[in-house]
C-alpha cells in the first residue's frame, strides 16, 4: 500500500498557493491525485467523467473532417486526452494559465504521465485564456488570428462561480460574441460546469450561436454512494440552421 499522503508539488502562483497531492482514499482502497488551490479543492482523478464528456460530447457530433480543437484549462489532462482519442482530430491546442500545471505534464507527475507532452498533435501554451478570448489576435501567438473548429472550456466552477472575478466578462453576451470571432463559421463551443444547467445561460448562448443546449453528465460517487450530476453546455453555429 502507498503512503497515506504525499505532496508531489507545491508552488506559489498568481492565483495563490497551488498543491499537487496524492493521498490514499481508504474507503475505496486506492490512491487519488488531486489539485488544491488556496486550500480549495479544484479537481482530482477520482471523478473524470465530465472532463472526458467535455470533449467526447461535442466531437461525437461534429462533422468536421479534420478539426482543430482549442481547450481552455489543462488540469489533469483528461479533456485533452479524450480529444486526442479521436483519430481525425488534427490538432489540440491547450491554454493553461499556471506554469506548474504545464510542468506536471512534462515531468510525468500525473496519472496520464507525459502523454500530452509527447503527442505531436498537442500544443500546450502558457497564457490567460480569458485575456486571449477578449483580444483580437487570439490564442496562438505563433499564428495570430487563428480560428478553431471547437473550443472546449473547463476553468471556472460554473458560468457564475469563477476562480477569479476578472473572468466574469467572458460569460456575458459581449464576451461570448468575442469568443465566437476566434471560431470558424461552423464552430462548436462547449463549457464544463459543476452545477446543474442554468436556463438563463443557455438563453445567453442562444443569442450568439444558432443552437445552444446543455447535457447532464451523471456518474456514481462511491464516497457518497449516490449519483452525481454535472453539466456540459454546447453551443454551435450549424450551417443548415443559418
Amino acid at each position: 500500500m502507498s503512503a497515506l499522503f504525499e505532496e508531489l508539488d507545491y508552488q506559489m502562483t498568481p492565483l495563490g498557493a497551488l498543491s499537487l497531492r496524492r493521498r490514499r482514499q481508504l474507503k475505496l482502497d486506492k490512491d487519488v491525485v488531486e489539485v488544491i488551490l488556496n486550500d480549495e479543492h479544484l479537481m482530482s482523478d477520482m471523478f473524470t467523467a465530465s472532463e472526458v464528456a467535455l470533449a467526447e460530447r461535442p466531437l461525437s457530433r461534429m462533422t468536421h473532417t479534420a478539426p482543430d480543437i482549442l481547450i481552455g484549462g489543462l488540469g489533469l489532462g483528461y479533456t485533452a486526452q479524450a480529444a486526442l482519442a479521436f483519430d481525425h482530430v488534427t490538432s489540440v491546442t491547450v491554454i493553461e494559465y499556471l506554469a506548474p500545471v504545464i510542468a506536471w505534464h512534462h515531468h510525468g507527475l500525473l496519472p496520464i504521465g507525459t502523454m500530452l507532452a509527447d503527442d505531436p498533435r498537442c500544443n500546450i501554451i502558457e497564457a490567460d485564456f480569458f485575456a486571449c478570448a477578449a483580444g483580437d489576435e487570439g490564442f496562438d501567438k505563433a499564428h495570430p488570428h487563428r480560428k478553431f473548429d471547437g473550443i472546449f472550456l473547463d476553468i471556472d466552477h460554473t458560468p457564475d462561480f469563477h476562480l477569479n472575478h476578472s473572468h466574469a466578462g467572458f460569460y456575458t453576451e459581449a464576451g461570448l460574441r468575442q469568443l465566437a470571432t476566434h471560431m470558424k463559421d461552423d464552430g462548436v463551443f462547449a463549457l464544463w460546469s459543476n452545477d446543474a444547467a442554468d436556463d438563463a445561460f443557455i438563453d445567453r448562448l442562444a443569442t450568439v450561436f444558432n443552437q445552444a443546449y446543455a447535457e447532464d453528465v451523471v456518474f456514481f460517487n462511491p464516497l457518497m454512494e449516490t449519483e452525481c450530476c454535472q453539466t456540459v453546455y454546447i453551443a454551435e453555429n450549424k450551417a443548415d440552421l443559418c
